[in-house]
């Protein structure tokens, strides 16, 4: 299949602009927590009003794409999206062996349910290397340091084989994929999350229903290391950087409490409707794109030319910083060149039993697959956290 190259952009929204309204935003935790705020607990969707549509930052771009299957996005997906030998096209495109073409965004209005998400608790695997292996692959210490978390083998030679070949510091045996973020800075001194982390995997979109997992070996980057909008920055989290009562910050905080169990805090929410055709593509982002929103009762859909729904991740980390903020800083530069990176290497048989039974189902799920206020019995995975 002869791939098209995406085109140009289109006005779509910020996430946050759309999960105050459509989606119930919670802070959930699981089992071991980096704070006292990851502690489990189960909030009430926020009652913050919505904020206007806005444009968020340049993630999104038209793609074409060939009708050579027929796939339904408006039905629950049954079964994951595959992508057993991603194929590079070159000039930065790879493109998946199994695309998924010929799909209508849904506009199915489900069943109202309050929660639609499960969590990825990982911890981190490998600290303040200068790799990445989207950005500069095969290209050791050419980036700015980062902090991986998740599979233990990330470097700038990781593949999407080599993550499945490797071991992970998630809970999920079965994550075995690879997220980074920019080091954090006190002074010349790198400041590391300790404990689990959250990695919340959600609906970006009103029919929770038609949600799928993750293609095999897609990859993309959320945010921007050379950002110089704040403001864009803020609108793609959930409350900016918060520590103590402090939140809705688009930079670090000049000052945070002093007490021992405040930490910095980001929320950062990705885009979740991918075009179908690319693992990945030149700039690492035009491949996926934030949801819209329509007129109620449809509320947020993908856009017609990313009409894929995938799971939403949302970014929740948690640094051991507190007290005088002025020399805190990542090693991308300031607050809002925060960003990270994904390489999906789940075992797809647990992604798709994750995201059927806790997305697709409706359900606030924690790191073994089942909502704690109901009995451990309805849990995905077992006590060691592997499918039975």
């Amino acid at each position: 299949m002869q791939h098209r190259r995406p085109t140009s952009r289109r006005r779509i929204i910020a996430p946050a602009a759309f999960v105050a309204a459509a989606l119930a935003v919670t802070v959930a935790g699981s089992l071991t927590y980096a704070s006292a705020s990851d502690r489990p607990r189960h909030h009430k969707p926020s009652a913050r009003p919505a904020a206007s549509p806005s444009v968020a930052p340049a993630i999104t771009a038209s793609a074409s794409r060939s009708a050579s299957a027929s796939v339904s996005a408006s039905t629950p997906a049954s079964a994951p999206v595959s992508a057993s030998a991603s194929v590079s096209a070159g000039n930065g495109y790879v493109m998946a062996p199994d695309p998924v073409t010929n799909v209508t965004p849904s506009n199915l209005v489900p069943e109202h349910k309050l929660f639609h998400e499960f969590q990825a608790n990982c911890a981190v695997s490998r600290t303040n290397l200068p790799d990445d292996p989207i950005v500069f692959p095969k290209l050791p210490g050419a980036s700015h340091s980062h902090t991986f978390i998740g599979n233990t083998t990330t470097n700038a030679d990781t593949t999407p084989a080599s993550l499945s070949a490797g071991a992970t510091k998630c809970l999920a045996k079965g994550d075995l994929s690879a997220y980074w973020m920019p080091t954090l800075y006190k002074g010349d001194k790198a400041v590391n999350p300790v404990g689990v982390q959250t990695i919340y995997y959600k609906t970006g979109v009103n029919d929770y229903t038609s949600v799928r997992p993750f293609p095999k070996g897609l990859r993309f980057v959320v945010g921007n290391a050379k950002n110089t909008d704040s403001a864009a920055f803020l609108k793609a989290t959930v409350e900016g950087f918060e520590c103590g009562d402090s939140y809705k910050n688009a930079d670090i905080p000049a000052t945070c409490p002093s007490t021992a169990s405040t930490q910095l805090n980001i929320r950062y929410q990705a885009p979740s409707c991918w075009d179908g055709i690319h693992l990945d593509t030149p700039d690492h982002q035009s491949h996926m794109a934030y949801p819209i929103i329509k007129d109620y009762p449809i509320g947020a859909v993908c856009p017609d030319d990313h009409p894929v729904a995938l799971p939403m991740l949302e970014f929740k980390m948690a640094w051991p910083v507190n007290g005088d903020m002025s020399d805190i800083h990542f090693a991308s530069g300031r607050g809002y060149t925060f960003h990270y990176d994904f390489m999906n290497a789940w075992d797809p048989a647990t992604l798709q039993a994750l995201v059927k039974a806790c997305i697709n189902g409706g359900r606030q799920c924690n790191a073994r697959g089942y909502d704690e206020r109901e009995s451990p019995s309805t849990a995905v995975l077992t006590t060691g956290y592997v499918l039975p």
